[in-house]
């Protein structure tokens, strides 16, 4: 028997009080975009860095919700953006989900031992990934 898998979540109206807000720090411009426009649509603000230093800045900036964070990214290392969340006083309470094309458990290890609380492999189920920011967020699925 083989498993259907839904490619696109449906547009489902979030019932939050607030609209949280997610930085997606990854280099990969065009992942980062569907990924965008894929949380926009469940009624999530997003806010998109290319770059480690940038994301950095931004989770200072606008002290995002959570964070997406993709471990090979051209300035800094994934890891250490993610220890360096975990470090700062005014990040340090963001969740971070890791999302990477590397499963092996030494990669994982290290992610957990950066700061991430949450480990997705690349290519990852969008419907799972949204159960699990939903998770991270401590909402309830609306689905």
């Amino acid at each position: 028997m083989r498993a259907n898998t839904i490619t696109q979540p449906e547009s489902m109206p979030v019932t939050t009080q607030k609209s949280r807000l997610i930085l997606i720090i990854d280099d990969d411009v065009d992942q980062a975009d569907v990924l965008r426009h894929r949380l926009s649509s469940q009624g999530y603000l997003t806010q998109t860095a290319y770059c480690g230093q940038d994301g950095l800045q931004i989770a200072v900036d606008k002290h995002p919700d959570l964070v997406l964070l993709d471990l090979r990214l051209p300035d800094l290392d994934g890891f250490d953006v993610c220890k360096v969340l975990a470090d700062n006083p005014q990040t340090g309470d963001i969740p971070v989900v890791i999302l990477s094309g590397m499963e092996r458990p030494d990669v994982i290890r290290r992610s957990r031992s950066s700061g991430g609380q949450f480990y997705v492999r690349k290519p990852y189920d969008p419907n799972v990934l949204l159960l699990l920011i939903q998770t991270a967020l401590g909402q309830s699925a609306t689905w």
